[in-house]
């Protein structure tokens, strides 16, 4: 099993910005939208894979291309220990859009059943793999912050946080980027007892998986 964490937060918390210090020789990243990466070097260190050319980053929303992904690298490419999904939700919303002119519910079911074979996938790969799903956040009708969906039809079928051990939610704080570590009641995140010693951390990815290593190995 690897080690699957996801990150929610509003557009300009971070989340992007927290995979600066991964390797980028041992990191894929899958951007859903092609976005520009948000920190110095990111087109330096992340080359874009084509047809023709080796990368290590590469944008689609089409659910099966990034579950190919997922089992590619774990099986073919040991090289890599970290994978970055970024904006999730894009998966969802842009197969919403492309399908809104379907009649009938099914089409829910299905979107709901392609985002949870993207999360199982990565929960199946190898387990010195450490996959990382950045998605915005939303505020449901009771006032938690949670994973945007494309909301309550898909949320009847799916309850994303709850398919992760470890959940953290990137917040603006005394103007840092800081990751929330456990629920404070009303945005939705979680670890692990101990894993981390503070509520607050920096939004930095390497530091969450060095303490997600030693927690989980010793090392």
């Amino acid at each position: 099993m690897a080690n699957i964490t996801l990150v929610i937060g509003e557009s300009g918390t971070g989340k992007s910005t927290s995979i600066r210090n991964l390797d980028p020789k041992e990191t894929v990243i899958i951007n859903v939208l092609d976005k520009p990466l948000p920190f110095k070097s990111a087109l330096e260190n992340y080359k874009k894979k084509t047809s023709d050319q080796k990368g290590n980053y590469f944008s689609t929303d089409n659910y099966s291309k990034i579950i190919s992904a997922i089992n590619h690298i774990s099986v073919n490419d040991l090289s890599i220990k970290n994978i970055i999904i970024d904006d999730f939700q894009y998966v969802m919303a842009n197969e919403f859009m492309r399908r809104a002119t379907e009649r009938g519910f099914d089409k829910f079911t299905e979107i709901a059943q392609h985002a949870w074979q993207i999360i199982d996938s990565a929960a199946k790969a190898r387990s010195d793999l450490f996959v990382f799903i950045l998605s915005h956040s939303d505020e449901d009708n009771s006032g938690k912050i949670k994973c945007k969906t494309i909301g309550k039809m898909l949320d009847d079928k799916i309850t994303i946080e709850g398919m992760f051990t470890t959940v953290l939610h990137s917040i603006v704080s005394d103007g840092g980027y800081k990751f929330l570590t456990q629920n404070d009641g009303s945005h939705i995140a979680k670890s692990p007892m101990g894993m981390f010693s503070q509520d607050f951390i920096d939004n930095d990815l390497y530091f969450v998986k060095q303490k997600m290593s030693e927690y989980y190995t010793g090392v």
